[in-house]
């Protein structure tokens, strides 16, 4: 009774789970029983990346399978690097809203370049294509 269309995606999904449990567990915990000095800051931002990525790979497998145009699968790299870039984002922001330097302007911007950076790969990856590969 499987999807054959969630098979390759299989791996993906469950890593999504575990990167998604341990982030934001790891949060709760180090929200809840430190101090904000310099090491747990660093950690925060590593465990808010981690919990953002693995929170956004099952959204971002659900928007390629449903808006696509290609009939090709996108490939699970694609997706982790997609949704490594919103885990970036998510955490570029939260270091810039600590001292007040985040505005809706620059974090349109900020969103705008990420999806031009996104946008060059996936067409340099289409450019390097060959079908008998």
């Amino acid at each position: 009774m499987s999807n054959p269309s969630v098979a390759p995606y299989r791996s993906l999904l469950i890593a999504a789970g575990l990167l998604a449990f341990l982030g934001w567990a790891g949060l709760v915990l180090l929200v809840n029983a430190s101090l904000p000095t310099i090491g747990p800051r660093w950690l925060f931002f590593t465990l808010l990346t981690t919990a953002a990525t693995g929170t956004a790979l099952p959204f971002l497998w659900l928007l390629h399978r449903r808006f696509d145009r290609d009939p090709s699968p996108v490939g699970a790299g694609v997706l982790l690097r997609q949704g490594l870039l919103f885990g970036l984002y998510l955490s570029l922001c939260t270091w810039l809203q600590i001292n007040r330097s985040l505005s809706l302007g620059l974090a349109l911007v900020i969103a705008a370049g990420l999806v031009v950076i996104e946008i060059l790969i996936r067409l340099t990856e289409r450019a390097r294509w060959r079908p008998g590969r």
